[in-house]
Order: C-alpha cells, then structure tokens, then sequence
C-alpha cells in the first residue's frame, strides 16, 4: 500500500474537533436561555449551520415569553468556540386594558373584576403573568354566583416599534347559580346524615360561593371520619336544560365525595418531659362506637411521677354546632411531696361561636391526697364549668404573631355533693408581638382566684400550684405554691407573668432571652413572686414551637433545665 493512501485513511480516522457553543447575553435573560436552550457541541459546518437556523428560531420564541419581541441573535465562531450573541432589545410593557364581561353582572360587580386585574398598563409584559391574570379573572368572577363562567376570548397585541402590548380579554358569565341537594357518594358505614351534622354553609336554595363550598370540604376533612373528601358543583353542560329558581338561578347540585377511614387506631408512645419525667402510654381511638359515629379515646400514661387512665366518647355536632361528649379519669400523682388519687367523671359541651370557643361542662370529682408529713385527707366536689376562649392567629404554631384569651369559671356547693361552697376564677393572656422580620416579643400572663371560705375539702384541681415549663421557669413543676407539712399544696390565688424575646437565626432556629414571675398563695397578702430568667434555644418544629431553656431560680439560687413543646394560642 503507497503511503499516501495509509496517511489519508489515518486522517479520516482521527476524531473531529467539536465547537463548543458559548452564550453571551443579558444578566435579566441569561438564565432563560440557559434553562431551556439545549446547546451542545457542534461537530462540522453543515451543523453549525443548522444550529445557527435553530438559535434564530428559539431565542426569540423564548424571548417574547419574557416581552422582548425584536431581539438580535448573531451566531459567530472559530474551529473550537461557537458564540451565541444575544441583545433582547427594549422589553415590551403592557399598553391598554379591555376587558368585557357578558352576562347578568352587576356594574359594582364588573368594576370590582376589572379593577382586580392583575397585568396593570405600564408594567412589563411576561407571558406568565398574562396567563396568570386571566386564570384570576375567572377565579374571581367563578368564586360567587357565576359558576359557569368561561374565558371567552383574550389576545395580546405587540405593537414592536411602540415596544407595547395591548390586552383583549373576554369572559362570560353565564347564569348565576344556586345550591341545589346534596349528593354523596363513597358511604359504606356512616349515613348520609352524619355529613348534614358537620354542614352549616352550604343550603339548598342559597347564592353560589365556592368559599362556602371549601368550608363544607374542610369541615368535613377534620372529622375523624373521613381521610378524603371532595365538594364540589355539578355544573349544567352545553345543551342541558337545567332548573331554574324563582330568581332566575340555576340549581345545581353539589356532589360530595368522601372516602371513610378506618373505624378504630391503636398509637404507643413514649416520652421525656423535665415537668413529669419520661413516660411510656397506649392509646386506642374509635371513631364508629356501636355503629352510631360516636368517637372513642381512651388510654393509659404512665410519667415517672403521674399516672393516668381515661376514656371518653364524643357525639356528632348537633344542628346547633353543639358538640357533647362524657368520660371519666383515674388520676395518681407525687409531685413536690403531694401524693394525690383522684377519679372524675363527667360531661361537657363544646359550640364554636365565631372566633370564640364556649365550654360548658358538669363534673363529679372525689380525691385523696396525702401531703407529706401531714394526714390524709378526702375531698369531693359536684362542680359546674364555663369556659371560653378567643384566638386570632395567623398560625396557631407560630407563636411569633396572635393572641389569645381564655376564661374560665366554676363552682361547688356543699348543697350538691360537695365538702366545700367555692367559685373559681381563671383568666389566660398570650400573644405574640413581631418585632421586624426576625425579633419576636411572646407574653403571657395569669390570674386565678378560688372565693371560699378556705381551701379545705377542695380537690386540688380548683386550686393553684405553679412552677415549671411554660409557667415559671428556674422552678421545678408545681413548686410554687402553699407549703404544708413538707409538701407543696395548691392556693386560692395565682399569679404568674412572662416576657420572651426571641431573635430568629434562621427561619426554624432562633435564640431566646426571657424573665417569668409568678407564685401560688392562699391569701393575697402572702403573695412573693418568685423571678426565675435565662437563655434558650427555639426550633419550629412541624408539630409546634419546641424550646430548650436554661433558666435560674432567684428565689432558690439555682439553674434548672427546662424542655417544652408546646402551642401558645
């Protein structure tokens, strides 16, 4: 073989060098093109030729997403480098607004539509955010009475020497709509009486909301009933003929569709709390009890220094949205020297009344307790309770903004199975203050009084021992209080009082410096206000804000480690 030939094939053998493409453009679209521009290596001429076709047909598609519609795309290079020069041009801004909407609308309605438009003249034209405007629109105009709502029509006209977008936006409205029946499906073990219980919005007859069709959902979805449930409107289809109301709406019937979780959960866990120790508990929830969507809790917990057995049934709401449940408790404690026994049984009523929660409740209690050092004695109590409470927070595990209030009363008479006449009175405040985008400010504050001629004969759960977690820290858990004997037992009056400022290091983790006062006595004259501050460290953990505490007693001179998770409002 001559050795020209071996030399030519040598050559055709040996790999191309390929140009790598560069891209040269604007910070504000580089990373566009980037994303979505697939460039790779460019092996020879014919392909550098039909990658240069291919950047001057997708730059500008991807550019005009973004509302530059004249760009300038110039493809240059050598053996081993391609550039990709791009100049967007001037962004586009958007330029007129019309809107038209058919159909029955009023014309506050209609203004409150447009003025509601999202992609207002003067600002710069994306094409997500004109979708996104659209999307609202119908959103707003479906969400009351107009559920048959449609985008009729829309354009968005570029004026390219004017550097504008004009926007053409046609919706129909269509019927107004009413609430027709109710049709469920997915019930294999609750009647459909029991999702009538739980529906106060959505009423045969009344004007659409979709705001009142997603309370339905919700109220539903937090029932123990159900792990999934869908509501929705059944909307009337081109050519039915569907009926109308008197007031000229269209009844369409709302479909609900659950799907029912099972009837019974067994849970075991265990535990450390630095108020009463580690434990260890079983716990058992049914949610069908005798086959009439009653809910069982029942369970056992067993802390190094408490004990407790209970079982409780809870009834559907009634069409008052009034909630009854009975139970009773075995109770065994000896905390600070104060040995306690105690069995409760009793009955209670929960109602929501907009932002306020009302309690009521009748309960028997009789208790043994046998202070250290002093004999034992038996208390007994037939008591009834109100309570209330008020919250308003952003997020109820984010102590950072809200507040709440809660009160409480309730009393005994020796008339009524009691060993003491007594009334007592309990007030809670917290609230979170923000204090710029990272600094929080948290108080708390309590008052409680027990009016009786003396705490003899009642149970120590109507009386007042403070100290601990969430309470007093530097102080061990219900430390503070009435001493007697060796032991600590509860007072007639309580205070305590608490200011925490906390400086987020992150947006989990932050750092807390807090001073709480409070003491337990029973006269107020008797009253000192134990002080216990220090440091500590906050992580808001998925099941609410968890904190770790090294706190100092002033009163006993000593640090005590504090640990708490817990739900302030």
């Amino acid at each position: 073989m001559h050795k020209p030939v071996v030399l030519a094939a040598l050559l055709l053998a040996l790999p191309v060098a390929a140009a790598v493409p560069q891209l040269q453009a604007p910070e504000e679209v580089r990373q566009l093109l980037t994303d979505y521009l697939e460039l790779g290596d460019v092996a020879d001429a014919p392909a550098e030729a039909a990658f240069e076709r291919r950047m001057r047909r997708e730059v500008p598609a991807l550019l005009a997403t973004e509302g530059y519609f004249s760009p300038q795309v110039v493809v240059t290079g050598n053996d081993d480098t391609l550039l990709v020069d791009v100049d967007p041009g001037v962004r586009s801004t958007v330029g007129g607004v019309h809107i038209e909407i058919l159909g029955a609308v009023d014309e506050a309605r209609r203004e409150a539509l447009r003025q509601g438009w999202k992609l207002k003249s003067g600002q710069p034209f994306r094409q997500a955010d004109w979708d996104d405007a659209k999307q609202s629109l119908l959103a707003d105009l479906l969400a009351v009475d107009f559920a048959g709502g449609r985008l009729q029509d829309s354009a968005a006209e570029v004026d390219p020497a004017a550097h504008s977008v004009d926007l053409h936006v046609v919706v129909a409205a269509g019927p107004p709509y009413s609430f027709g029946e109710l049709k469920i499906s997915g019930l294999k073990r609750y009647e459909p009486a029991l999702i009538e219980r739980y529906n106060r919005t959505v009423e045969p007859g009344k004007p659409y909301r979709e705001d009142r069709l997603l309370a339905l959902q919700t109220a539903l979805q937090d029932t123990p009933y159900f792990g999934s449930v869908s509501v929705s409107l059944e909307r009337s289809k081109d050519g039915d003929s569907p009926p109308v109301d008197a007031d000229g709406r269209v009844s369409a019937p709302v479909l609900v569709h659950v799907r029912e979780r099972a009837p019974y959960q067994v849970s075991l866990g265990a535990g450390y709390s630095t108020n009463t120790g580690a434990r260890v508990e079983a716990n058992y929830r049914s949610s069908d009890l005798f086959g009439r969507a009653w809910e069982l809790h029942t369970g056992v917990r067993i802390e190094q220094l408490r004990q407790t057995a209970y079982a409780d049934v809870f009834f559907p709401p009634d069409d008052r949205r009034r909630r009854d449940g009975v139970g009773m408790a075995f109770q065994s404690s000896d905390i600070e020297n104060l040995a306690l026994e105690s069995f409760s049984v009793g009955a209670t009523r929960v109602q929501q009344r907009g932002s306020v929660e009302q309690r009521l409740g009748l309960n028997w209690q009789e208790e043994k307790q046998t202070p250290k050092g002093s004999p034992t004695t038996t208390n007994q109590a037939l008591t009834a309770q109100a309570g209330w409470t008020w919250r308003h927070a952003r997020d109820p595990l984010d102590p950072s903004e809200g507040i709440a209030l809660q009160f409480q009363l309730g009393g005994a008479s020796k008339q009524l199975l009691s060993d003491q006449n007594f009334l007592r009175t309990y007030v809670r405040y917290a609230q979170g203050v923000p204090l710029g985008a990272s600094d929080g400010l948290l108080l708390r504050a309590e008052l409680g009084a027990t009016l009786a001629p003396s705490s003899n004969g009642i149970p120590q759960d109507f009386l007042f021992r403070t100290g601990g977690s969430n309470s007093v820290r530097g102080y061990a858990y219900q430390s503070l209080g009435v001493q007697q004997g060796e032991a600590v037992v509860g007072g007639r009056y309580l205070m305590t009082m608490s200011a925490e400022y906390t400086h987020w290091i992150t947006p989990s983790w932050g750092a807390a410096a807090f001073v709480d006062a409070g003491d337990a006595q029973d006269s107020r004259d008797a009253f000192d206000l134990a002080v216990g501050y220090g440091l500590g460290a906050r992580w808001k953990s998925p099941v609410g804000p968890l904190g770790l505490d090294l706190a100092y007693g002033q009163r006993d001179g000593k640090l005590r480690f504090d640990f708490s998770l817990a739900v302030p409002f």
